[in-house]
């Protein structure tokens, strides 16, 4: 029976009308179950489906349909947050996503209609959280930026960040402004090495500009000097890059605690 009902679904083509179902499909668990879909053999399940696929084409010919375009898998990262582990700033946005494609399509099953469907149940099980969607998106600007308004002490890390940029940049501005000290550098110019600002200095002339040599050129015409001017703001700028860092690390570990908080929903 189980040989005679296979042999049935690909004479019908199904597989073939599961494929471009599948295509569809915004994630990649909908593109799985949807080919797993089968028919079946139960005259109450068909016309429970059968309703369903009524009620839903009449709400998109009335609403039009809603997006999915921000769902993505996201049982992994909950399931470690939910361990106590810290996610990543992709993880978070993606957790985001999910909660905003929540909300809206919460919304669009539950406008002002006054009639009662059979597809009601699916869009009274979503729940929403506006409030760690909101905090998550106002956190994370994307995997690679965190926001300066993340917490206040961020904010105040990355204030500071910039006096003490612009403190070291204007010591240096004044050595590669001078023309005392034009005849030592190799160009005029500000770079960094070892994530500290220095300047390029002839190699034969490496001792009339004091400082810290943190690089030498492939050829060695050049080295990269860090001047005793500099170090002191160099410094402070290395301390608070430490300690831009950790806040980043607490604020994600937080978002996480409260991703996890929230997990059942």
């Amino acid at each position: 029976m189980t040989e005679l009902f296979e042999k049935s679904i690909h004479t019908l083509e199904l597989p073939r009308v599961l494929s471009l179902l599948a295509e569809e499909a915004v994630s990649q668990e909908a593109k799985e179950n949807a080919l797993l879909l089968r028919p079946s053999g139960d005259p109450e399940e068909v016309s429970r489906r059968l309703k369903e696929t009524t009620a839903s084409r009449s709400m998109m010919d009335l609403k039009g349909a809603p997006s999915f375009r921000e769902v993505r898998p996201v049982n992994a990262a909950l399931q470690r947050a939910d361990r106590g582990g810290t996610l990543s700033p992709r993880e978070l946005l993606d957790i985001a996503g999910v909660l905003k494609a929540t909300r809206t399509i919460k919304d669009y099953g539950s406008s002002d209609r006054q009639e009662k469907t059979c597809i009601d149940f699916l869009f009274e099980t979503l729940h929403p959280n506006r409030f760690l969607e909101d905090k998550i998106s106002g956190s994370i600007l994307s995997e690679d930026e965190i926001a300066d308004t993340a917490s206040p002490e961020l904010l105040s890390i990355r204030r500071h960040m910039k006096l003490a940029n612009a403190k070291v940049r204007e010591s240096l501005q004044k050595i590669i402004s001078s023309s005392h000290y034009a005849k030592y550098l190799q160009d005029a110019i500000i770079t960094m090495r070892s994530d500290r600002y220095v300047v390029p200095v002839r190699a034969e002339c490496k001792g009339e500009i004091p400082g810290l040599v943190h690089d030498v050129s492939a050829s060695g015409a050049t080295v990269f000097i860090e001047p005793m001017s500099a170090v002191q703001a160099n410094n402070e700028l290395r301390e608070l890059s430490s300690k831009e860092k950790k806040e980043i690390e607490r604020i994600l570990m937080e978002l996480s605690a409260d991703t996890a908080a929230h997990a059942a929903d």
